[in-house]
């Protein structure tokens, strides 16, 4: 009987035994599991520190549109394109391209699919739906953008929304090119008619940048922001399309918030157009976004 007893409890005591060496081996690879996912995700995020700069065109146009400055930055910038991002009439995001974990000033170009889409309501979403989705896959902190015409609308009505966001990207640089911040020649306004007071304000002001005026709180701090407009010297005082004035009316809308730089850009060459392909232009971007 106590044989019996010794052997049995032997049994438990050995069942036991491999029951703590399992259980042992067990923890130690799932602590290794864990710590390899963990390093492998730190190295993933870690190739991705460099911050990408957005390129973004006006309305009606498209991938020709900012490729003359994409290629400016590629010859003379050390910057290299690594996406273009195409967005679908529904806001839908889809990335092409590659890009290397190790590039230093990744350029990214935007198309939209509907391109003459100027409700700021629904486009700042598109630009939303990309920022998330560079964040998810390629874990950015942070990004420049460089807009022309209606697409700075779609960039600054997003920064007005989500700006303030802790959980998004944020904006390091803004480039500005012949921006319609306060009304476009035609529709909304007239040559000469529009100026700015002592204190910057304009004078007039269109509905939506009394609605970028009251949500200006939203704008994120410490930005760098170059504005860049045409004066072609023809007795408008614009680049045909967007008045001096009122590209110059984004100083008063984030005065005391970002570090601001306007230049203006003379003659012919300063035509709304052709500021997008302006070799003065060009160096004038690399060197504000990429300085030695």
């Amino acid at each position: 009987m106590k044989k019996k007893w010794l052997i049995g409890l032997s049994s438990i005591l050995g069942l036991l035994l491999v029951t703590i060496v399992l259980f042992h081996t067990y923890e130690q690879k799932n602590s290794h599991t864990a710590t390899d996912e963990v390093s492998s995700a730190n190295t993933e995020k870690a190739h991705f520190k460099a911050t990408p700069t957005i390129y973004l065109h006006g309305y009606g146009a498209g991938v020709h549109s900012t490729a003359g400055m994409i290629a400016y930055a590629e010859r003379h910038n050390g910057a290299h394109k690594v996406l273009t991002a195409k967005i679908s009439p529904a806001g839908k995001v889809e990335l092409q391209g590659n890009w290397p974990r190790k590039t230093k000033r990744p350029l990214i170009q935007v198309i939209l699919q509907d391109n003459k889409n100027s409700n700021y309501y629904t486009t700042r979403e598109w630009f939303y739906n990309l920022i998330l989705c560079l964040k998810q896959k390629y874990h950015i902190k942070q990004y420049n953008t460089v807009a022309h015409s209606m697409g700075n609308i779609m960039t600054l009505s997003y920064q007005l929304k989500y700006g303030q966001e802790r959980d998004l990207p944020r904006l390091k640089k803004q480039v500005n090119l012949g921006a319609p911040f306060n009304g476009i020649i035609g529709l909304d306004e007239k040559p000469n008619h529009n100026y700015l007071l002592k204190n910057g304000k304009p004078k007039y002001m269109t509905q939506s940048y009394q609605y970028f005026l009251a949500h200006r709180h939203n704008f994120p701090n410490n930005v760098s922001v170059l504005n860049i407009f045409g004066n072609k010297e023809n007795g408008t005082n614009s680049d045909d399309d967007v008045s001096c004035v009122s590209a110059q009316s984004l100083r008063y809308l984030l005065r005391g918030k970002v570090n601001y730089h306007e230049i203006e850009i003379k003659g012919a060459a300063g035509q709304h157009s052709k500021l997008h392909d302006n070799y003065k232009v060009d160096q004038i971007i690399g060197r504000f976004l990429w300085p030695k």
